[in-house]
């Protein structure tokens, strides 16, 4: 059987420990390295993971050389997913980015455009979408089984991306970590309507067979201190 050689660069979003994770207990997939500016960042996943320090990197292009994996997952901020991916596309990997897909359609369509040389993949993780109760919803609503769907309803969320670390260990965040995160920075693309609300978003469209909404209405709360939203509600309309 194939073990597949998957490397970790970028550990600006907590996801990364998730996926390092998932591939750590796959029986078919083995991490071959892992790369970030900040070492600090790295330890808990080479400590739990048990990555030698032949394996942990704070040059990408090094990890990408010595490691030769066959696909990369990104974690960079939202606002730098389009510069990763042409970071890292001429290395030949399938890419498995975190979400949401791009700060701007125009990034969005750099991406898409770095990937089609390489004969590779890019892949965007939506972590809910893999969830197998949704994908068995899905079926359902594909088969007919369950009728027309006129309504969909998404509750997320949590209490902040910095209230829980790389694999999912919970902390509390103090003010100087929201301040140095991107989360927090409308200029690197932070707040909840970019983040958590894609969720809803992007179910919404799979379920409703790739339709895009016709209407938004939303509200959002931007607590006092912080320049983006923590928390939205929104609703959309799909069809008349």
């Amino acid at each position: 059987m194939k073990r597949w050689r998957i490397a970790g660069i970028n550990f600006d979003h907590f996801h990364m420990g998730d996926l390092l994770r998932q591939t750590h207990e796959h029986p078919a997939a083995e991490i071959v390295g892992i790369s970030d500016e900040f070492p600090e960042r790295m330890e808990n996943a080479a400590r739990t993971f048990g990555l030698g320090a032949e394996r942990v990197f704070t040059d990408y292009s090094a990890c990408l050389e010595a490691t030769k994996p066959d696909i990369v997952i990104l974690c960079p901020a939202a606002s730098r997913h389009g510069e990763w991916v042409e970071k890292v596309a001429p290395y030949g990997a399938h890419i498995l980015m975190e979400k949401p897909f791009a700060g701007s359609l125009a990034e969005a369509d750099a991406m898409m455009a770095a990937m089609p040389p390489t004969g590779k993949v890019l892949s965007v993780n939506w972590p809910l979408v893999w969830d197998a109760g949704q994908q068995t919803a899905h079926r359902l609503i594909q088969e007919g089984v369950i009728g027309e769907v006129v309504e969909f309803h998404h509750h997320g969320g949590n209490r902040g991306p910095l209230c829980h670390g790389a694999d999912k260990q919970d902390k509390e965040p103090t003010a100087e970590e929201k301040a140095a995160s991107w989360f927090y920075s409308a200029a690197q693309g932070g707040g909840s309507l970019l983040d958590y609300m894609g969720y809803g978003a992007t179910l919404g469209t799979w379920h409703l067979g790739g339709k895009a909404p016709l209407e938004v209405t939303c509200t959002w709360n931007v607590p006092q201190g912080i320049e983006v939203d923590e928390h939205s509600m929104a609703v959309l309309r799909y069809t008349c």
